[in-house]
């Protein structure tokens, strides 16, 4: 806060944190380009301040808005050439002019496109095209070549390619003109539901993660996971597990996650006797979990909340429990690995005390606070995120030393806007894919040939769900693979009985593996690079930390634990499926009190299947399994821990 005061404006630098979606290389600015995206950065958080709080305006507008200021920002800020950065900077400004002037078309020109009884002319085609075009190409800058390539191939399969295919997937196609007055003047386009959503929730929550972390909040989270973890075994790789579950409730991004706490966890966790291929895992697979801790999870969440009209409030909710058994799933396996390892407790006398923690720190928790109170009495997402925002900086001020004075505020309003750009992308692209999906019915097609595939089988249907995650994690950042699979495979699980809101949730948890699924990981290469080991490497041990994310949305699906039904099945759910998973992390690790031999491995395997099978009858089975299971090798462990000395 104060030593930053007099500062110049925040220069552009190699995308490593905070950018939620996706990493890319950002240009350095000094000089005028660097002020002006501070002042538009700045601009644009003040606007949509306004027109999520206390402004008039129409939906559509709202979000050509929010187009225009991202195309700005994102053209500036993300350059053409990544080895050539400066010589193409008057091309990218030229570029966002002409983003600008497409977002804005659409505010000035719509009242004369209904005046006309929807026809469109030669301007309307070509700023239309014009607004596609320059959406693509920041798309491929900011997270690569599949997402615009994905487009791409949804366009052309509207326009022309559907008519060479055949059976359920043939579409007669539509006239170029068609498709692009549906994709610039229609509410299913890119100033859709999606860009409603980016334009609202998103941005407002991401703002509000901002100025949090500005005020000073991440160092507080960080020595409050440090008090809670720091004094037991393996206690850095919890500490970062606790840490991520506190930093992404207020974050939402597990890159962001992962650089936020990750800079001072990784160190520690290889200072301790861990490799740094596992250290630079449990950070990512624990920073992708960030994104399911509530209050403020991945943007999914809020396209979930606007697409199932199920409120924001119930959803996070819901969310808790299965979010902390994730956050448990991993602590299990640092644990059996650091058992495991022979690793000690650390020197209690560098960890900090959890009451001088919370003394000097309590006033961070006045704003989430703030945010569920309004939440749980009716205020909307957009309006509690905006107010717990200006509480922020009202709490701020209870302790000296993190007081935000006007360029604290002004560089959180900078922050919020620039953390923006990648997930406004993301967000704004998909309306197209969404849009061909609602222009062809793409998705009632997809849920015939997803449910003959699956034989009527709702197990089956979970699988192929997960491949396809699997599949799309690859290529497709987090939330874009929700959309897609959302839009193509949620009415299908409807269609088996699944409720509406354990389908969706089920596929916004499968969705978050693409931050640790190789070979394109985000969040676990961010990790590797941190801790200095292989990317590959460190991604597949996140990889491995992370089945939590595969195994936990069973329970959704065939147990009451989203609290659809009474409360002891809810108990009942959780029990189970934390005991399956620490049987699963003992069969991973091949470790409980001493090593656990292959045949034992399998028993296991077999507890977990057990644990997780509806019915508390196969549980109750498993448990006892377990329990024998658990007793025969603290025996063994013991007997072999005394045979030294006895002789």
């Amino acid at each position: 806060m104060t030593e930053e005061k007099g500062t110049q404006p925040p220069v552009a630098e190699k995308l490593e944190a905070d950018q939620g979606e996706a990493l890319a290389v950002q240009r350095k600015l000094t000089a005028f380009p660097g002020k002006f995206v501070f002042v538009v950065g700045i601009l644009m958080s003040l606007v949509h301040i306004w027109f999520n709080t206390f402004g008039v305006i129409a939906e559509i507008q709202r979000n050509a808005v929010h187009y225009a200021f991202v195309l700005v920002l994102g053209f500036v800020l993300f350059p053409l050439s990544k080895k050539k950065p400066d010589q193409t900077l008057p091309i990218d400004f030229i570029l966002a002019f002409l983003g600008m002037a497409a977002g804005f078309y659409m505010i000035f020109f719509e009242d004369a496109l209904h005046a006309r009884n929807e026809v469109p002319i030669l301007p309307d085609l070509i700023f239309a095209g014009l607004a596609i075009v320059l959406l693509l190409e920041l798309t491929r800058r900011c997270t690569g070549y599949l997402i615009p390539a994905l487009a791409i191939f949804f366009l052309s399969y509207v326009t022309f390619l559907g008519q060479h295919f055949s059976g359920l997937l043939q579409f007669r196609g539509v006239t170029v003109e068609r498709i692009l007055y549906r994709m610039y003047f229609a509410p299913d386009g890119i100033f859709g539901t999606i860009a409603t959503i980016s334009s609202t929730y998103v941005f407002l929550f991401i703002l509000f993660g901002a100025f949090l972390l500005k005020s000073g909040a991440g160092d507080f989270i960080l020595k409050l996971a440090m008090s809670i973890m720091g004094r037991t075994i393996g206690g850095p790789a919890k500490m970062a597990v606790v840490a991520s579950g506190f930093m992404g409730s207020i974050s939402g991004s597990a890159v962001a996650n992962t650089v936020g706490t990750g800079s001072l966890t990784i160190p520690l966790m290889k200072s301790t006797g861990f490799r740094p291929h596992f250290a630079g895992g449990v950070e990512a697979a624990a920073s992708t979990g960030g994104q399911l801790m509530p209050p403020i999870m991945g943007a999914g969440a809020f396209i979930m909340a606007e697409w199932t009209q199920i409120p924001y409030l119930k959803i996070i909710g819901v969310a808790t429990i299965p979010a902390i058994m994730y956050f448990a799933s991993v602590i299990f396996f640092i644990h059996l690995r650091a058992r495991r390892r022979g690793l000690e407790v650390p020197d209690k006398a560098d960890i900090p005390r959890i009451g001088e923690v919370l003394r000097e720190g309590w006033h961070f928790l006045i704003p989430i606070g703030m945010l569920i109170w309004l939440l749980m009495y009716g205020f909307t997402p957009t309006f509690s995120a905006a107010i717990s925002t200006a509480t922020v900086v009202a709490a701020s001020w209870l302790n000296k030393k993190t007081r935000m004075g006007l360029r604290d505020i002004a560089d959180a309003l900078y922050l919020g806007a620039k953390n923006m750009i990648s997930t406004g992308v993301v967000l704004l692209c998909s309306g197209i894919l969404v849009g061909v999906v609602l222009l062809t019915g793409m998705g009632t097609t997809f849920s015939i040939i997803a449910m003959d595939l699956s034989g009527g089988y709702l197990f089956v249907m979970i699988i192929l769900v997960a491949l396809a995650s699997l599949i799309l994690g690859m290529g497709l950042p987090v939330t874009a693979s929700y959309i897609v699979l959302a839009v193509l495979m949620a009415p299908a699980m409807q269609f088996m009985g699944v409720s509406l809101l354990a389908a969706h949730m089920l596929i916004f948890w499968y969705s978050q593996d693409a931050n640790v699924t190789p070979p394109v990981c985000l969040a676990a290469y961010t990790a590797a690079g941190i801790a200095g080991s292989k990317p590959l490497r460190t991604g597949l041990e996140a990889w491995k930390l992370a089945k939590g994310l595969y195994l936990i949305p069973l329970l959704f699906c065939y147990t009451p634990i989203l609290f659809e039904g009474p409360l002891w099945l809810v108990a009942e759910a959780v029990a189970s499926g934390m005991i399956g998973l620490f049987s699963f992390a003992i069969m991973s690790e091949g470790f409980f009190f001493r090593l656990v031999r292959m045949p034992l491995r399998f028993i296991y395997g077999g507890v977990t299947v057990l644990m997780f099978w509806p019915g508390y009858q196969t549980n109750a089975v498993g448990f006892a399994i377990f329990v024998v299971l658990m007793l025969i090798q603290m025996l063994v462990a013991r007997k072999t821990q005394a045979t030294p000395s006895a002789a």
